[in-house]
């Protein structure tokens, strides 16, 4: 495609995704779909374009200022990647000079908001909570996120996986803390590879991995995955209970359960039920009272530990949004509570970096519900010989899991455990 042309499709949709009615990746999904013309070079740099735009919209809009035309234009023009001179050819002799001008500013001349692009409420509560690490946490935050997979135990292990991408081309190393993980160099494409094809590895982040180890399930056990989206954490629940058992996968969107299907079928899991429900006070989960095992709760919640991935989240969010979702956890997490036996476990985790989603949330659950106890997040890792386990928690004890982007390299994650006393 003619450079000026493409820089024109990056401005359309430049605009499109700051409108903020829907989350981006949806917003540039659809674009692609109605434009089929589009290669793969052109999908990349329209995509890169974009997210380099709201990674850092605060520093572009303050550059952007100076500039002249569309404001939507000179987002795209600070934000397009690669080749200067191939950018250069698409842009009229003023554009030029403002773009080398942009080029020269010094950092001692940003303000902190254009060194850290995040909205003044979430800015401080991250403050607040990281104190003189808020500059590395902030730095990290506007870095993509790398690519992790996770190992099936049902079909290989993770030396076999590593030994099975190398032949493929792709370079992996092992993740530091998720005994089943694998870490990627780069973005390759995974479709066509013989061990992502057959089920060998899933896509998933690290700290995700780490939340569905810390349910333990148990070969014929009954499990609930409580809010089971797309079903990641679902996969490494089957696979930990080597295919035995009834593993329940809840969650009140059928598209996305819909979207879980494909994966199973690669997995070779055959223990799964997912079941679309209402709500949490569904009729479906009351039956199940009293009578599982483990339940995990991956509550819906800001997102905003997975910035690295979706940096529309931190315009999209407020602390009306937070305030919101901190509700319906504290609801989701009180019926799930209601599905264990005495003895069974409870997991509660979030990918938000905010307290209010996380520690909040556990400490008034917990003082509402007497007939639970917590478990010491660090005692579980310790025993499924996760490495630097004490570093991934926090809480007297270590009672709770907390990974940060700047420490962990993964997403930001929370997780509480509570077991129903006998």
């Amino acid at each position: 495609m003619h450079p000026k042309a493409l820089l024109d499709e990056c401005s359309t949709l430049m605009e499109a995704v700051f409108r903020f009615d829907h989350p981006a990746d949806a917003v540039v999904a659809r674009y692609f779909r109605e434009h089929k013309s589009f290669g793969p070079r052109e999908r990349a740099t329209l995509s890169d374009t974009v997210f380099a735009a709201l990674r850092e919209r605060l520093k572009f809009e303050w550059l952007a200022r100076s500039g002249s035309g569309s404001k939507w234009r000179r987002l795209a023009i600070l934000g397009f990647p690669g080749d200067r001179d191939f950018l250069k050819s698409a842009l009229s002799e003023p554009e030029k000079v403002w773009l080398d001008a942009t080029a020269k500013v010094r950092e001692d001349e940003w303000l902190a908001p254009h060194r850290h692009n995040l909205p003044d409420w979430l800015a401080d509560a991250l403050r607040a909570q990281v104190g003189d690490q808020f500059d590395a946490l902030a730095a990290s935050l506007l870095q993509p996120a790398p690519l992790d997979l996770r190992v099936n135990a049902l079909k290989t292990k993770r030396e076999a996986a590593l030994a099975a991408l190398k032949a493929a081309g792709v370079t992996a190393e092992p993740t530091p803390y998720s005994p089943l993980g694998l870490r990627l160099q780069g973005k390759p494409a995974l479709a066509k590879v013989p061990a992502f094809a057959n089920g060998e590895v899933e896509v998933q982040d690290e700290g995700s991995q780490l939340l569905a180890l810390l349910l333990d399930a148990k070969r014929g056990e009954m499990v609930v995955d409580f809010c089971a989206g797309a079903g990641g954490k679902t996969l490494a629940i089957g696979a930990a209970m080597r295919n035995s058992g009834r593993l329940y996968a809840f969650d009140t969107s059928a598209h996305r359960l819909d979207a879980l299907k494909p994966r199973l079928a690669r997995s070779g899991l055959s223990n799964v039920h997912p079941v679309a429900i209402a709500h949490e006070r569904d009729e479906r989960i009351k039956r199940l009272a009293g009578k599982i095992d483990r339940v995990l709760v991956d509550a819906p919640c800001s997102g905003l530990g997975t910035l690295r991935r979706s940096p529309d989240l931190k315009w999209r969010q407020t602390p009306q949004t937070v305030a919101a979702q901190a509700e319906l956890q504290q609801a989701i997490l009180s019926s799930a509570a209601r599905l264990l036996k005495p003895g069974g476990r409870l997991v509660y985790a979030t990918c938000s970096l905010l307290r209010e989603e996380n520690e909040a949330i556990a400490e008034v659950f917990l003082a509402a519900h007497p007939a639970f106890e917590p478990e010491p997040v660090v005692d579980i890792l310790h025993g499924l010989r996760v490495e630097q386990a004490s570093d991934l928690c926090t809480g007297i004890g270590g009672q709770f899991l907390r990974l940060w982007p700047h420490r962990h390299r993964t997403d930001g994650f929370f997780a509480a455990v509570w077991r129903k006393k006998a």
